[in-house]
C-alpha cells in the first residue's frame, strides 16, 4: 500500500509488461541451470566485456537454502558468460558502511546487494541501470511501485530491487492461545493485552530495540506510524515531535515493561536466537526463524505461525518492509558485465528457483513471479507474499532521497523509540532529540 504518497518514478518502467513471460517456468529441455544459462547468455541483450571479472558483496545468509541456490546461480552465470565473479559475504549491518567507503574511495566491490537506503545515500556513484530495469519490467509484468521507488532518482534507475525481505510477526501459536487469543491480535490495543498476558504466563515477548538494520527499523517505524506519528510531512518538514509520536512512545514504554529483559541491545540476529531457544513467544522477523526450525526438524516448527503487524489508531496498515537493492558502481571497469549479471539474477527460471529456495524469506518485486509455488505450498508463508503491496516506504510521508536514507541509516527513529522505551530519556526528550537529528538531514 502506498497510501496518499506520490512518487516521481518511471511508471513506464514499472507498469509496462504486456509481453511478460509466465513466472514459474521449468528448466524444461535445457536440462540444467547451466544449460539454460548458456542459452540465455547467447541471446541476452546484455553482453559483458571480453575478459571481464567482477567482485560482488552481499550480506550473510539468514536462510541456508537461499544462499546455496544463490551460489549456484552465480556459478551458472560464470559458466555461461565466462565472467569470473568473486562473491564476498558480510554481516548485514556491515554492508551499508562498506558501501559508503567504496563510494568515497572509488574502489572496492563492483556490485553490492544490501539494505534499501544505500542507493539514495550514494546515487551519484552508481551505474545507470535504466536499460536493465526497463528490460526486466517489460518481460516480467512490471515492477511493484514501492520497491521500484527505492531504485529511481530523477527518472533514472540507479539500482534494481532484487527482492523484498518481508518482516512480520513470528509467534508461538500455543502460547498465544494460552494467553487467551485464538489468533494473533489484529489491533495494537489487543497486542498490549496479549503482551501482558504472555508475561503473566511466564512466556514473554520481545523485539529488537538495538540498532538492527532490518528488524529494529521495521517495527519501530510501524509503531510510530500506527499511532499517526511520522518523521516528516509531505513537504519534507520534520514533524516527529508531535502528540501522535508521544502516544506511540508511551505505548512502547508499556510494551517494553512486559517484554523479556535485554531487547535494548538486540541486533538482527538476537531475536532469532531468543525465539528458537524458547525465550520469547513473539518477535518480528523474516521467515528465517520458521525456516530454521523446519530445516532442523525442531518440534517447535509446528507451533510457529506468522501475522501482519496489528493496525493502530490510524486504522490502516503502516508497515515498513525491507527492499534489498542491488547496485553497481560507476567506477567498475566492467559496467556491461555488471548489467549482464543484474539482468541474469532476475530471469526465469533461475529467479523462480531462488524464490523457492528462500522459502518465503524473499518476496518478488516483479509481478509475474506472484505465481511462484513458494506462496502456495505452505500457508504459514502467506503473509510474506503481501510485503510489496502493504508497505509504506522509508521516506513516509515525504519524498524519498538522501535525507530519508540518511535518517534511516542513522537510526533516528529506532534510537528515539529505544530511548523512550528504556527510560534513558523522557518521551519529550526523545522526540526533541529525534527532531534535531532529523533536521540535520532535512535542511530547509
Amino acid at each position: 500500500m502506498t497510501d496518499d504518497i506520490t512518487r516521481s518514478v518511471s511508471r513506464r518502467a514499472m507498469l509496462k509488461g504486456s509481453t511478460a513471460l509466465a513466472a514459474g517456468a521449468a528448466f524444461g529441455g535445457a536440462g540444467s541451470l547451466v544449460d539454460w544459462a548458456r542459452a540465455w547468455a547467447a541471446e541476452s541483450p546484455f553482453q559483458p566485456e571480453k575478459g571481464a571479472s567482477i567482485r560482488m558483496l552481499r550480506w550473510n545468509r539468514f536462510v541456508e537454502t537461499e544462499d546455496i541456490q544463490f551460489d549456484k546461480n552465480i556459478a551458472a552465470f560464470t559458466e555461461a558468460t565466462g565472467v569470473k565473479v568473486r562473491l564476498d559475504k558480510e554481516f548485514l549491518d556491515d554492508i551499508q558502511p562498506k558501501a559508503a567507503v567504496a563510494a568515497n574511495v572509488g574502489a572496492g566491490p563492483d556490485i553490492i546487494w544490501g539494505p534499501m537506503a544505500i542507493p539514495h545515500l550514494i546515487p551519484d556513484k552508481l551505474l545507470d541501470v535504466t536499460d536493465v530495469a526497463d528490460y526486466l519490467g517489460g518481460k516480467y509484468g512490471g515492477w511493484y511501485e514501492s520497491p521500484a521507488a527505492y531504485g529511481i532518482r530523477d527518472g533514472r534507475w540507479m539500482a534494481i530491487p532484487l527482492c523484498v525481505s518481508g518482516n512480520y510477526i513470528n509467534y508461538r501459536v500455543s502460547q498465544v492461545q494460552k494467553a487467551g487469543f485464538e489468533t494473533f491480535p489484529t489491533t495494537t490495543g489487543d497486542l498490549m493485552k496479549l503482551t501482558k498476558a504472555l508475561k503473566a504466563n511466564g512466556t514473554p515477548a520481545g523485539m529488537a530495540l538495538g540498532r538492527a538494520t532490518g528488524d529494529g527499523n521495521a517495527w519501530c517505524h510501524w509503531v510510530v506510524w500506527a499511532h499517526g506519528g511520522k518523521l516528516v510531512d509531505k513537504d519534507g518538514n520534520v514533524v516527529i515531535n508531535s502528540p501522535e509520536t508521544a502516544a506511540a512512545l508511551e505505548y512502547v514504554k508499556e510494551l517494553y515493561e512486559n517484554w523479556i529483559p535485554g531487547t535494548a541491545s538486540w541486533n538482527d540476529s538476537n531475536n532469532n536466537k531468543a525465539f528458537l531457544s524458547g525465550d520469547v513467544s513473539y518477535t518480528n522477523n523474516g521467515i528465517s526463524i520458521y525456516a530454521a526450525a523446519v530445516r532442523q526438524k525442531m518440534e517447535m516448527a509446528a507451533d510457529i505461525d506468522h501475522a501482519f503487524y496489528p493496525i493502530g489508531p490510524v486504522g490502516r496498515p503502516t508497515e515498513l518492509q525491507l527492499p534489498f537493492m542491488i547496485e553497481a558502481f560507476k567506477y567498475s571497469k566492467y559496467p556491461n558485465a555488471c548489467k549482464t549479471l543484474l539482468a541474469f539474477l532476475m530471469e526465469a527460471p533461475q529467479y523462480d528457483a531462488w524464490l523457492e529456495q528462500s522459502v518465503g524469506y524473499f518476496t518478488q518485486t516483479l509481478k509475474s513471479y506472484e505465481s511462484n509455488k513458494v506462496w502456495s505450498e505452505d500457508p504459514k508463508r502467506a503473509v510474506f507474499k503481501e510485503a510489496c503491496t502493504r508497505t509504506l516506504d522509508m521516506g513516509y510521508a515525504g519524498p524519498l532521497g538522501y535525507a530519508a536514507a540518511g535518517a534511516l541509516a542513522d537510526f533516528v527513529i529506532v534510537d528515539m523509540v529505544s530511548q523512550a522505551a528504556t527510560g534513558q530519556t523522557t518521551v519529550k526528550e526523545a522526540m526533541e532529540t529525534a527532531q534535531k537529528r532529523a533536521e540535520r538531514y532535512y535542511r530547509v
